[in-house]
């Protein structure tokens, strides 16, 4: 076995072994429910909703800007319009 050339003695070994045997059973034999209450898990749902549409508004600008900007690196007039009127409720951010 590995533990002999860690140094590890039997007596050191086996209690280790055991703790993790009976602590896999236990884990085993529990009620695999969430722990988490109904609202809890509808909390971040919403909390995942909302960062979804972040990250979408986040990606779309990215795109809207590498769109349009020129080669020394100045935006045009038109990327900046767009970051200014975009509506974040388009049906483009609308996610499931």
């Amino acid at each position: 076995m590995q533990y002999h050339r860690e140094r590890h003695v039997q007596s050191q070994y086996y209690p280790w072994s055991m703790e993790f045997m009976e602590a896999g059973k236990k884990r085993l034999t529990r009620d695999t429910t969430r722990e988490a209450d109904g609202d809890e898990v509808a909390g971040l749902r919403k909390e995942v909703r909302d960062l979804k549409k972040v990250v979408a508004n986040q990606a779309l600008e990215r795109r809207l800007l590498k769109k349009n900007v020129i080669g020394d690196g100045e935006r045009t007039n038109e990327a900046l319009r767009n970051r200014e009127t975009r509506d974040l409720n388009s049906p483009c951010l609308q996610l499931g």
